[in-house]
């Protein structure tokens, strides 16, 4: 018979009380903001990645249909933002939710100036939003 370390199950318990505090968070957000109904709650993940020719920005929208999303192009950066709604109906019983729903907002910060925007794809549940650098002129 094998015994569990003290620190084993520190770690243990100290894992665990930080999911459930993630959930909560999530949940809270989700269902009991206090800010008005359009607020964005969620901010996606991206990625940004840069070749010597071109910046490519991905943004994980699973579940997200092509036409809810708006992406803004400012003088510094791009904004992309839409709703993710709820799938289950008011009687549903739910056992799980760890997905992010809700209206989502993401302001990714790029020097636009010497950037030139291709038309944005939704592929394999990312946006993908492809900028062509810019050449100057040699003087």
């Amino acid at each position: 018979m094998s015994t569990m370390r003290s620190r084993d199950l520190m770690s243990w318990m100290w894992g665990d009380a930080l999911s459930l505090l993630e959930q909560a968070e999530r949940l809270h957000c989700q269902f009991f903001r206090s800010t008005p109904a359009r607020a964005p709650c969620l901010e996606p993940p991206v990625d940004v990645v840069e070749s010597e020719d071109a910046m490519i920005v991905y943004v994980a929208l699973p579940g997200v249909p092509a036409a809810a999303i708006v992406v803004a192009f400012e003088p510094g950066g791009v904004t992309v933002a839409a709703e993710r709604r709820f799938p289950a109906s008011r009687a549903a019983h739910i056992h799980r939710i760890e997905i992010p729903y809700g209206r989502f907002e993401r302001h990714i910060p790029l020097p636009l100036h010497i950037l030139e925007p291709a038309p944005p794809e939704l592929t394999d549940g990312c946006l993908v939003l492809t900028f062509r650098k810019v050449r100057e002129a040699p003087r």
